[in-house]
C-alpha cells in the first residue's frame, strides 16, 4: 500500500511529461511553419522583373557543384541568416549566360569572382565556354575581384576586361597530388592494416601501405597533371591574347617578380598583362556605370544578379519528349544519396522514373564522382541497362571526375563524353580491412576462445587474418576486378585483355582515355545532351531537357534539444523513433552508423572502386562564404 502515491506520482509524472513535450513541439512547429510560409513567401515573392539597359552580375560562389545537394534544412536557416550560398549550380551559371546572351535588356555580363571557393577543371571549362558563347552576341563580359585565385582567374581571363583591387594578388601555382601516408604512425599504434587491390596503378590503398607515392602513381599522376595544366595555361593564354610562355613564366618566376616590383602583386599582375586595369570596388561600379547607368537606390550601376534573372526567364520544359538528365555526384555509397555523395538507390530510382516515364526519351548520366562501393556502382549500372532495354539511349558526360566506380557506371553507355580534363579510368578495385590485435596488446588486452568452423569468428577486427580470411577477400577482389575488366570490354567493344592492358586502376586524362578508347569524344555537357536527343530521334538543335532530381525535404532533426525529457518514456521513445525516420538527416545517420555497424561486424561488401584524385591548387577556401548580398 506504501507503494501506491509513489505509482500515482509517477504516473500522473509521466503525463506531465509528455503534455510539456506535445506543447513544446507545438509551439516551435506552429513558429516553424509562421517562418517557413513567410520565407517561401519573400523566396517567391514578387515576379521578378528584367529592366531594360542592366547588366547581369554572374556571382559563382562556395562551391560549383552539378546538382545542389544540401541538406534543406542547414540552407533553410542560413539563408534565413543572410550568408550567401555554399553551393552554386553550374547549370544556373551557364542558363544565366545563355539566357541573357539574345536578351536585349543585358547589355554586359560582370563576372564578379570574389566568392568562388572550388570548381573543377571541367567545370571551369563548362563555364569557359559558355562565356565566350556570350561575347559572340557582341556584348562585351568585364572581370572584376578584389584579387584572384587559380580557379577564378581562368574565368577571368575569358573576359574582355578584366579589373581588379590595387592591394590584390593574381596568384596562380599549377597543379599538384601531395597525400599523407601513414604506415609509421600505424606501426606505432601497433595497427595492422590488410591491403587488398586488383591493378598495379591502385594508388588510393598506398598511403596504407607504403612512406611515399610509387614510381607507378607518381608516373601515372604527373601524366594527367600535366595535361590539366597544359589546358589551363592554353585557355588563360588565348583569352589574354598572350603566349604560353609568357603564362608559365608568370608562375615560375613570380618570387622574383614580386622582389623587382618591392613586393606588390597587383603591379606584377599588371606588368605581366593578366590585369587590364587596377581599380577600388567604387570605381569599378562607376566604370560600369558609364556604360548601364547608376541605379537610383543604391550606389552601384544598374544590375540583375543571375539568380534572380533565371527567376524571370527561366521556364519548365513541355511535357513533351525529353532528354533526362540524372546526376551522379560525389562518392558512390550504399543507400540513399546525401550531400558529398550519390546512393546507390536514389540513382537507380531516378533511372527507373526515366525508363517508365513516357515523356523521357533519352538519358544523359552526368557523371562527377571518384567512385566508391562496389554494390552501389553495380545497382547504377544495371538501371542504366535496363533503361536502354526500354529502347532510350543513354549518353554519359564527364565532369571533373569519373573514375573508378564512376567508370564503372558509365561503360554500358551507348556514348561517352569527357572533357580533356576529366579524370577517368581507375579501373581497379581494393578492399581494406585494419585488424588491432598488437594494440589491444599493447594495453593488456587478448582474444581468446572458439568457433564451431574456422572461418567462425575469424573476421575480427582483435585478431589476427588467417590465412583462409586472406585468400577469400583476394579471391574476392580478383573476381571484381575481372568484373569490372568484362563489363568495360563489353561496354567499349574492346577484349578484356586490351582492356586489362589499360586497366590496372591507372588513372587517366579524359584527353588520353578518347586515344585509348575509353571515351567517345571529347565534348562537354551540350554535346552530350545533343548525341542524346540524336539518338532518340528529337530535335538535336533544342531539344527539351528535364533534370531529374531526389526528393529534398525540409529536416526535423534540429527538434531533437527539446525531446530530451521524452527519454525517461520507452513508449515515447519508441513515438520519436518513428517521428526520426520521417527526417533525411536521421535517416542519414542512421544509415551510416548501420554501414560502420556492418563493416565492423564483416557484413558489408568491402570491396570498393575508388580513385584517390586531389588537386592541389588555390589557397585554402573551403570555409570560404559569399558575400549575403546579391548586388556588387
Amino acid at each position: 500500500m506504501a507503494k501506491s502515491p509513489n505509482l500515482l506520482r509517477r504516473f500522473f509524472g509521466a503525463i506531465w511529461t509528455l503534455f510539456s513535450v506535445v506543447y513544446k513541439l507545438f509551439i516551435i512547429l506552429s513558429v516553424l511553419i509562421v517562418i517557413g510560409v513567410l520565407y517561401m513567401g519573400f523566396k517567391g515573392g514578387a515576379p521578378v522583373t528584367v529592366p531594360d539597359n542592366v547588366a547581369l552580375v554572374w556571382h559563382p560562389a562556395g562551391v560549383v557543384v552539378e546538382q545542389n545537394d544540401r541538406d534543406p534544412t542547414e540552407e533553410f536557416f542560413s539563408e534565413l541568416a543572410g550568408e550567401g550560398p555554399l553551393q552554386t549550380e553550374l547549370r544556373d551559371l551557364v542558363d544565366a549566360l545563355d539566357y541573357a546572351r539574345d536578351d536585349s535588356r543585358i547589355r554586359v555580363a560582370v563576372l564578379w569572382l570574389d566568392a568562388l571557393a572550388y570548381a573543377g577543371p571541367a567545370q571551369l571549362e563548362e563555364l569557359r565556354v559558355a562565356i565566350n558563347r556570350f561575347k559572340e552576341s557582341g556584348k562585351r563580359v568585364i572581370a572584376y575581384a578584389p584579387g584572384y585565385t587559380q580557379r577564378a582567374y581562368y574565368l577571368a581571363a575569358q573576359a574582355d576586361e578584366v579589373l581588379m583591387d590595387p592591394m590584390g594578388m593574381v596568384f596562380l601555382e599549377g597543379y599538384a597530388v601531395y597525400n599523407n601516408y601513414y604506415p609509421g604512425l600505424l606501426d606505432k599504434l601497433g595497427v595492422n592494416m590488410h591491403v587488398f587491390q586488383a591493378g598495379e596503378y591502385k594508388s588510393a590503398v598506398e598511403p596504407f601501405q607504403r612512406a611515399d607515392m610509387s614510381a607507378a602513381a607518381r608516373e601515372a599522376n604527373r601524366s594527367w597533371l600535366d595535361t590539366l595544366w597544359g589546358k589551363y595555361v592554353g585557355d588563360v593564354a588565348s583569352g589574354r591574347g598572350l603566349a604560353t610562355e609568357a603564362i608559365n613564366q608568370y608562375v615560375e618566376g613570380f618570387v622574383d617578380q614580386l622582389a623587382a616590383a618591392d613586393g606588390d602583386p597587383a603591379k606584377v599582375a599588371l606588368n605581366a598583362q593578366l590585369v587590364d586595369e587596377l581599380l577600388p570596388l567604387q570605381a569599378v561600379r562607376e566604370r560600369i556605370g558609364t556604360t548601364v547607368g547608376m541605379a537610383d537606390d543604391h550606389e552601384s550601376f544598374r544590375q540583375i544578379n543571375f539568380r534572380r534573372y533565371l527567376k524571370a526567364v527561366r521556364k519548365s520544359p513541355p511535357p513533351d519528349r525529353q532528354v533526362a538528365v540524372v546526376t551522379v555526384q560525389g562518392s558512390i555509397v550504399p543507400g540513399e544519396s546525401a550531400e558529398g555523395s550519390a546512393g546507390g538507390d536514389t540513382i537507380a530510382d531516378l533511372l527507373r522514373e526515366a525508363r517508365d516515364d513516357d515523356h523521357v526519351a533519352a538519358v544523359v548520366l552526368r557523371v562527377n564522382s571518384p567512385g566508391g562501393g562496389i554494390y552501389p556502382s553495380e545497382q547504377i549500372r544495371r538501371s542504366v541497362i535496363e533503361v536502354q532495354e526500354a529502347g532510350k539511349p543513354v549518353v554519359v558526360s564527364m565532369s571533373t571526375l569519373a573514375a573508378s566506380g564512376g567508370y564503372w557506371i558509365s561503360a554500358p553507355a551507348d556514348r561517352i563524353f569527357a572533357h580533356d580534363t576529366t579524370i577517368t579510368g581507375s579501373i581497379g578495385v581494393f578492399g581494406i580491412f585494419p585488424t588491432f590485435e598488437d594494440t589491444l596488446e599493447k594495453i593488456g588486452v587478448t582474444t581468446d576462445g572458439v568457433g564451431t568452423t574456422p572461418l567462425a569468428g575469424a573476421i575480427r577486427a582483435d585478431r589476427p587474418l588467417g590465412d583462409s580470411v586472406r585468400r577469400l577477400i583476394e579471391l574476392i577482389i580478383s573476381k571484381d576486378y575481372r568484373q569490372f575488366i568484362g563489363y568495360v570490354a563489353d561496354g567499349r567493344d574492346m577484349t578484356p585483355e586490351r582492356v586489362d592492358e589499360i586497366a590496372q586502376g591507372r588513372v587517366w586524362s579524359g584527353l588520353d582515355a578518347a586515344q585509348l578508347g575509353l571515351v567517345d569524344e571529347i565534348g562537354g555537357f551540350r554535346s552530350a545532351v545533343t548525341a542524346a536527343a540524336q539518338a532518340a530521334g528529337l530535335d538535336a538543335d533544342a531539344p527539351e531537357v528535364r533534370y531529374l532530381r531526389p526528393p529534398r525535404d525540409l529536416s526535423f532533426a534540429f527538434l531533437a534539444p527539446f525531446t530530451q525529457s521524452m527519454a525517461r518514456l520507452d513508449w515515447a521513445r519508441a513515438a520519436l523513433g518513428l517521428f526520426a525516420k520521417e527526417s533525411a538527416a536521421a535517416s542519414r545517420l542512421q544509415g551510416d552508423v548501420r554501414w560502420l555497424r556492418q563493416i565492423a561486424e564483416g557484413q558489408a561488401q568491402g570491396a570498393v572502386s575508388h580513385c584517390l584524385c586531389v588537386m592541389a591548387a588555390d589557397a585554402p577556401l573551403a570555409q570560404q562564404r559569399a558575400r549575403a548580398g546579391e548586388r556588387l
